[in-house]
């Protein structure tokens, strides 16, 4: 059997792409949503104009319960997991003392609780069979930090660190894990940017363009081949971060 790979988050953007590319490579995709149903249906209809099929799961990965429903899915349809790609996330722009508590609670439980409760869930069928990868999708304002965003940047910071400690402790049970933080990526989530703003940032980048999503999946399907590579953040920015 292919590889049975869960991408949360898939239903549009960057985790919209991962789940497209790994199907369109004969990966067994099972793509969550929570809720984009409409977005998770074209992408199905989509794959299945040409042959291809995927499955999709509504479940809020924000709640271990979902979580839970999710993975026994997965497990009683496919009997294993061979990779999870943690995208699914959210992002809100705040001046610091303007956060609530709800504010940072939510993006806390959406940003970096889902990345711990999939992880958790899944990786028990991982050291079973010794095997597996997780790739989480962090940011690189975890790694710089983010005026305006800090509830956010301390959430896809959590992440890395989750992901180094994991490396760690799941690496003698041959599990691999990884994050990839992306820079400016053209997506809905930067719609918030007018051209002459996003023009002023391709200024700042080397390579003066914003990123594809197609940048993000392509290295998502390197680090699920790749058998010697864990524990590392690798920011695909365009040389924005040096």
């Amino acid at each position: 059997m292919n590889k049975v790979v869960i991408v949360t988050g898939a239903s549009r953007g960057i985790g919209r792409d991962i789940a497209k590319r790994l199907a369109k490579d004969g990966y067994i995709v099972i793509a969550n949503y929570n809720k984009s149903e409409d977005k998770a249906k074209s992408l199905q209809q989509e794959l299945a104009s040409e042959n291809i099929n995927i499955d999709i799961f509504k479940a809020n990965v924000s709640k271990r319960d979902e979580v839970k429903e999710l993975i026994k899915y997965v497990i009683e349809k496919y009997k294993k997991i061979d990779c999870l790609v943690n995208n699914a996330g959210i992002d809100q722009v705040k001046m610091f003392l303007d956060i609530t508590d709800d504010d940072w609670n939510n993006i806390i439980n959406n940003n970096l609780n889902s990345v711990f409760y999939t992880c958790q869930e899944v990786l028990p069928y991982m050291i079973h069979e010794k095997n597996g990868v997780i790739i989480n999708i962090s940011s690189i304002w975890g790694l710089t930090g983010a005026s305006c965003e800090s509830h956010y940047a301390v959430s896809k910071a959590g992440v890395d660190a989750l992901t180094k400690s994991l490396a760690k402790e799941m690496g003698p049970s041959n599990i691999r894990v990884n994050s990839i933080a992306p820079g400016i990526i053209d997506t809905e989530m930067n719609d918030n940017l007018n051209k002459d703003e996003k023009e002023s940032l391709k200024e700042e980048i080397p390579l003066h363009k914003i990123g594809k999503v197609d940048d993000i999946s392509s290295c998502v399907e390197w680090l699920i081949e790749d058998e010697y590579i864990t524990g590392q953040v690798i920011s695909i920015n365009g040389g924005w971060l040096i």
